[in-house]
């Protein structure tokens, strides 16, 4: 009898001792990720070849203290190599673990390998090859603070790898995991199985063997342990003719009907079949395509288990879709199962909550580093006041947040109408009205822009987190939009050029109508979308003052006050901007509105510096620069407060005798230096109330803004 470790992942411990504890083994002890045993020959094998949940079975060959290189190499070097295998042998290191005197898991290998070739040569018996290709046996180290474990892996390649999944889907889960779940789901073998979102068709394809009691290891054609001295080739073959003989008659005793599989994609869903295929279930799983926000019982599906593993995403922010995914997913599932169950996994708390079921049990498991989370659910229909089962089509409209989305409601109704008026396709319909809901709500046609405001630190993450989720699946419910039309952003206090980085590469422009100009916007890549809403009655007022002006915009961004300014008449216009991006975009926001040619011209310059050269006289200027600026590019940093004198003198050598400047900042409490001002022989008018839309009544610090021009 040997020491054996049987490793997992963490949560499934006590899930892998019944398991071993039902293939023969009598003192299965649960340990951090992974199960202690002794075993036989006969009994390791069995449970190789057996074990859904385990991913290594390591025999144990020496435990001890290990404070630093040297207590690792004398203790590798104490174990008798040579009395477990030949020179022959092709060898691999894993070492999992470091202390503070071992700090690197590759140089804990090298001591090991080191230890492990020392003693073969020690013996004149040659050296063992180093082969991390195609080893014939692993070598397993696990340390632990000064406490380390040395054995032989006695299988190889993982034992997640089964052999029938050359290809997968996006974010595939290991076979070991899909076990765990089916495992816990609830789901007798006798009762029928729906993935709706199937992906690869892991989860029902591990369901299928379990069904038909066929060994997970069946078709691995090596075993690290026939690599040994001690390996029993007859036992063996006995263990596994079994197996064999078991497998097969499992698969044509499954009954028809049994096993579902949905996905909404066609290529996936061929990779599932093709899996299916090669794991021996060719016709066994009945896979079809569908969308699961749509999902309807399937025929032949009585009254079983709907288990799936649905996308959940790195980060909630990017996918509001998922959101409204999980609503419909959870009012089909109501619609649609009354009488079986459910069994969802998933990473995000967030997105289960909008399933709006209550769960019977919960599991906390791992997919990778990701912690998440296993929900059991019993599906019960809704009823409307007579006791009928309500069909989707007339389910009850559950309203999500209610002050906010009552809240979004009056907003939209009269800043609506208004917008319409004024030829407005992009508008802010919310911007954190109320304390509870953080966060600012713009609409640019039929696409909605939500950016959500840092919260307090005094708010826990799971609380802001739910309310986001609210926020976005009541701006769904409220304003009817399609889900993969919302975008959600988070808006911290942006230093430097963060405020200008780039968050996406899905480069999608979409064209928006403002007071009869059409100006592209990007929704996803940027923080911004290219267009500051609240300057809109600023940008017409300069189409309005521009009528046979040199017009002159600074800070320029994407150009949207030069389109006004040209659309207004403006005789020349140019454009100075840092970044060439920013001006290829104003470029072709002119483009779009049939202005081009020599008399519009595009100058990319730090604009603090081209003031400073720049010998050309203007008519109209507008600038909006930033309120702190420390970007590499510029040669100086730049404060408004502070430094706006500085502007206002470089920028009188370029205002012609009765030019007007229109000066912008968003900078809350800024306060204009009139007496300087004065000294420089300039005078402003503070303009602020006058271009701050209905939209933005409620956040007047939104930005300031004056006309500056010569006193005389």
């Amino acid at each position: 009898m040997n020491q054996y470790l049987a490793i997992t992942s963490n949560g499934l411990e006590n899930l892998l001792a019944d398991e071993l504890t039902q293939l023969g083994v009598t003192d299965a002890k649960p340990v951090q990720a992974g199960v202690r045993f002794t075993a036989s020959n006969a009994q390791l094998y069995r449970c190789c070849l057996w074990s859904r949940l385990a991913s290594r079975f390591v025999l144990i060959l020496s435990e001890f203290y290990c404070n630093d290189d040297m207590d690792l190499y004398l203790s590798a070097s104490a174990v008798n190599w040579s009395s477990y295998f030949s020179v022959d042998k092709r060898l691999i290191v894993d070492f999992n673990g470091t202390n503070r005197e071992i700090r690197n898991s590759q140089y804990g290998a090298m001591k090991v390998k080191d230890a492990i070739v020392d003693s073969f040569t020690k013996k004149d018996l040659g050296r063992p090859e180093i082969s991390k290709d195609q080893p014939d046996l692993r070598i397993h180290v696990r340390l632990h603070r000064d406490r380390a474990i040395l054995g032989i892996d006695m299988v190889g390649r993982g034992l997640h790898q089964r052999g029938y999944r050359i290809q997968a889907g996006a974010a595939p889960l290991r076979e070991t995991l899909a076990c765990a779940i089916v495992s816990r789901s609830g789901w007798d073998k006798a009762q029928p199985l729906l993935d709706p979102m199937c992906g690869s068709g892991t989860l029902l394809i591990e369901a299928a063997l379990m069904a038909a009691n066929v060994a997970p290891g069946i078709q691995r054609p090596v075993w690290a342990f026939e690599s040994l001295y001690d390996f029993e080739v007859e036992t063996w073959a006995e263990i596994k003719a079994e197996a064999s003989v078991q497998g097969r008659k499992g698969i044509k005793a499954l009954g028809e009907n049994s096993f579902f599989g949905i996905d909404n994609d066609r290529r996936v869903l061929q990779t599932a079949k093709d899996n299916a295929k090669r794991a021996g279930l060719e016709g066994v799983i009945q896979f079809s395509l569908g969308d699961a926000a749509k999902l309807e019982k399937p025929q032949g599906f009585t009254e079983g288990v709907v288990i799936c593993n649905p996308p959940y995403g790195e980060r909630l922010g990017t996918e509001p879709g998922l959101i409204a995914l999980y609503t419909e997913f959870g009012a089909q599932l109501k619609s649609q199962f009354a009488g079986s169950q459910a069994s969802i996994f998933s990473s995000s708390e967030e997105l289960l909550s909008c399933l709006r079921m209550r769960a019977d049990k919960q599991y906390k498991l791992s997919n990778g580093a990701l912690p998440c989370h296993q929900k059991n659910y019993s599906i019960t229909a809704r009823v409307n006041p007579n006791g009928e089962t309500l069909r989707h089509s007339e389910k009850e409209e559950v309203q999500i947040a209610p002050d906010f989305a009552n809240r979004l409601k009056k907003n939209l109704s009269k800043i609506g109408k208004w917008a319409k008026r004024e030829q407005l396709d992009c508008y802010r319909a919310y911007d954190a009205d109320l304390p509870n809901y953080n966060v600012a709500i713009d609409l640019y046609l039929d696409h909605v822009v939500i950016q959500e405001y840092a919260p307090p630190k005094t708010i826990p993450e799971e609380v802001a987190k739910r309310r986001l989720t609210d926020i976005i699946r009541a701006t769904i419910q409220v304003l009817g939009v399609d889900a993969n039309k919302v975008v959600l952003k988070t808006r911290e206090k942006q230093k430097g050029k963060r405020q200008y980085q780039k968050l996406s590469q899905d480069s999608e422009y979409l064209k928006v109508n403002e007071y009869g100009v059409q100006l592209l916007v990007n929704l996803q890549d940027y923080l911004d979308t290219g267009l500051f809403l609240d300057h809109k009655l600023t940008r017409r007022r300069l189409g309005q003052m521009a009528a046979g002006k040199d017009f002159l915009n600074l800070f320029a961004y994407t150009g949207s006050a030069t389109v006004h300014a040209a659309a207004g008449g403006a005789k020349t216009t140019t454009t100075v901007d840092m970044s060439n991006t920013y001006l290829q975009w104003a470029q072709r926001n002119m483009e779009l509105n049939g202005f081009t040619g020599d008399a519009h011209q595009f100058e990319q310059a730090d604009c603090l510096q081209w003031l400073q050269h720049e010998d050309r006289t203007f008519d109209l200027i507008f600038i909006d620069p930033p309120t702190f600026s420390n970007s590499k590019r510029m040669e100086q940093t730049f404060d408004i407060q502070r430094d706006h004198l500085m502007l206002m003198e470089n920028l009188k050598r370029l205002m012609r005798e009765d030019a007007i400047v229109v000066f912008s900042n968003n900078k809350r409490l800024f306060k204009m230096d009139l007496d300087g001002l004065e000294q420089l022989g300039l005078k402003a008018e503070n303009i602020s109330s006058k271009t701050l839309p209905m939209d933005f009544a409620r956040n007047k610090h939104i930005h300031n803004c004056w006309v500056i021009t010569h006193r005389n």
